[in-house]
């Protein structure tokens, strides 16, 4: 164990495995995800390739070798409930993006919300056992390829001379047993990408090709033999599968930055360089001011949405059950909360993740760092499930829709009940309200009161300029163009609000004293820092002075160096195994430089002394 790494745990003011059952919900459900990956970790059929050192075509055989391993063991080990299957996926496919994937998170997820009893009957039971592999294809290219033998097509519905709009179909792609496509289907892979070697995003063509009425997925909608069209309770049920997605999304996002801030945050306890008094030893890098400044703030951040994606999880299983008794109430803010806060957390963790690659120096451009391939394959989180200015000009819809609601007289619920407060009988067209607080940045509360203000103003500001535009352009869909770019800074603000208030709440649930009082310095590092980011809408709006930004500014200081002591300690909370990191950088004994060669000697460049290439050299050189 590398010496700097056992003084810094010996050093911190809390025991992480307590921070541990936080994360994971109890002390049972970490014993629990311990246990499952135990049964990877020690079981003979489990090798972890490097998959550095593969081609593409290598990794996705590899990749879907694994899917195969794991579905098999997942039935030996009687792994069932959906949160176990997560834990024994994430270890079992390490740094791999999981070819048969969709089939899981969509294609299931899918079939169960919007299918009929039968139609489960039919397809649930083969697609769980990999009989059925099916996809989500709401796109032509992007979503099938080489793996799937079966789609879920999103598809305009056209009966009895009308369209409808977009519907799910199951459509059968690949015949069974042989897997070659089925007349009238082309389909295949899109080539490489930015990252996700693994995984066969393709496209798919259909040429008059035929599916029985029956395949259309009719829980909601329904198409009658003779042709009749029974609408659906409402029109988003369809995109149920698509709110779920995102969700889980939220979660994505706090894994990933969690990752990116253990292995930056252990290398920088391992890393020595330069000194801050002459004629002292090298410091630790994590003892530079601004690497703290890079990492602690995002360090806060990945706290933040773990509780952000704990949340949105919960909530969207109790609003999906209410909705399962017909009450659909809860889901336009449902819809508009998971499409602003996948937007929120995927921007927020993408930027994080490269910010970590660039504090590890030279070292975290190398794969041997870990950090690139959690770049690679999380960045498109950012473009797919939605667009992600497309997703915060939704949760804007939703909003606009609130003020309006607010403004004739009605009240507002969840999280956007803060617009009842707006004052809205003393305001002037073009004046915006102006709230009298004393915000004290000390206190978590009544920092989310000041990011309860800050949404509040320019979710005004979006509406009136829409208003404006409206009267002067006659046209509502010009004028919400024209509009946009408030309108993304609203359901962004909004966004925010939401992270810093659930991030308050939880700090507030926090029993053990040691815990609580390090999640409420990472709370108020996150609040804060947010505020120093966006100082100019705290000023503008005047929730806050020029003074209290520059003590806001003084006060992150002093939480850079009251959170030091605990930052690896902070990191190893999140307990992630040495393979799931798949870093040389953040592992857990701290032997960053030995290991750092080993890796090295694997490259398949140093499989010979003189590489085959040196031929084209030698020409020139004996002419010298």
């Amino acid at each position: 164990m590398n010496q700097d790494l056992q003084k810094e745990r010996a050093g911190a003011s809390f025991n992480p495995e307590l921070l541990t059952n936080v994360l994971d919900g109890s002390p049972e459900n970490t014993r629990r995800r311990r246990e499952i990956e135990n049964l990877i970790l020690k079981d003979p059929d489990f090798q972890h390739e490097n998959l550095n050192f593969l081609s593409r075509s290598q990794r996705y055989e590899v990749a879907v070798k694994k899917s195969a391993t794991m579905v098999e063991k997942m039935r030996k080990f009687g792994i069932a409930d959906p949160d176990e299957i997560l834990w024994f996926k994430k270890l079992h496919l390490v740094n791999f993006v999981e070819p048969v994937g969709l089939n899981y998170s969509m294609f299931i997820p899918t079939l169960l919300n919007q299918g009929t009893t039968a139609q489960q009957e039919k397809w649930l039971h083969s697609s769980k056992g990999l009989e059925i592999i099916g996809t989500y294809a709401q796109t032509e290219m992007g979503h099938v390829g080489k793996t799937s033998n079966h789609a879920i097509v999103l598809a305009q519905l056209i009966t009895q001379g009308k369209c409808y709009g977009l519907h799910a179909f199951i459509v059968p792609i690949r015949e069974l047993g042989t897997h070659k496509p089925l007349p009238g289907i082309t389909v295949g892979d899109i080539g490489p990408k930015f990252g996700y070697d693994e995984m066969d995003n393709g496209y798919l063509k259909m040429d008059s090709y035929r599916i029985p009425r029956e395949n259309m997925l009719m829980k909601h909608a329904q198409v009658k033999p003779d042709g009749t069209y029974v609408k659906p309770l409402s029109n988003k049920l369809t995109y149920g599968t698509m709110v779920f997605i995102r969700a889980v999304l939220v979660g994505e996002s706090a894994r990933c930055l969690s990752k990116a801030c253990t292995i930056a945050i252990r290398y920088s306890a391992v890393r020595h360089q330069s000194e801050i008094k002459p004629g002292e030893p090298e410091p630790q890098i994590l003892d530079y001011q601004t690497q703290q400044y890079k990492l602690f703030p995002l360090l806060a951040t990945a706290y933040a949405f773990q509780f952000v994606g704990a949340y949105m999880k919960e909530t969207y299983h109790r609003i999906n059950e209410d909705i399962g008794h017909g009450d659909l109430s809860e889901l336009p803010e449902l819809h508009a909360l998971t499409a602003g806060l996948k937007a929120f957390t995927s921007w927020t963790t993408n930027t994080a993740i490269e910010a970590c690659r660039m504090a590890c120096g030279g070292h975290g451009y190398s794969h041997c760092s870990g950090l690139p391939n959690i770049y690679v394959n999380f960045t498109p989180t950012c473009t797919f499930e939605g667009e992600n200015t497309v997703m915060m000009l939704q949760t804007a819809r939703f909003l606009m829709k609130s003020y309006d609601q607010v403004h004739s007289g009605k009240l507002v619920c969840g999280m956007v009940s803060y617009l009842n407060d707006l004052p809205s009988q003393r305001i002037q067209p073009q004046q915006v309200a102006v709230w009298p607080t004393v915000v004290d940045i000390n206190s978590p509360d009544s920092l989310t009161e000041a990011y309860k203000l800050r949404a509040a103003r320019l979710v005004e500001i979006a509406a009136k300029n829409l208003q404006t535009e409206v009267i002067h352009r006659k046209s509502k869909e010009v004028a919400w163009n024209l509009t946009s770019i408030d309108l993304v800074r609203a359901s962004e603000a909004h966004c925010h609000y939401v992270a810093v208030k659930l991030f308050t709440e939880k700090v507030l649930q926090i029993q053990e004293k040691s815990i609580q009082a390090v999640l409420r310095r990472l709370c108020l590092l996150y609040s804060l820092y947010g505020i120093s980011q966006n100082a100019g809408d705290f000023l503008q709006g005047s929730i806050m002075t020029e003074s209290q930004i520059t003590q806001v500014n003084e006060r992150i200081k002093e939480l850079l160096t009251a959170i030091r002591p605990d930052a690896v300690a902070l990191v190893d909370a999140f307990d992630f195994q040495d393979v799931t990191l798949g870093s040389v950088l953040g592992r857990y004994d701290g032997n960053v430089y030995e290991n750092l060669f080993e890796w090295a000697k694997k490259s398949p460049l140093n499989k010979t002394e003189v590489h085959e290439s040196y031929k084209h050299l030698k020409s020139l050189q004996s002419k010298l």
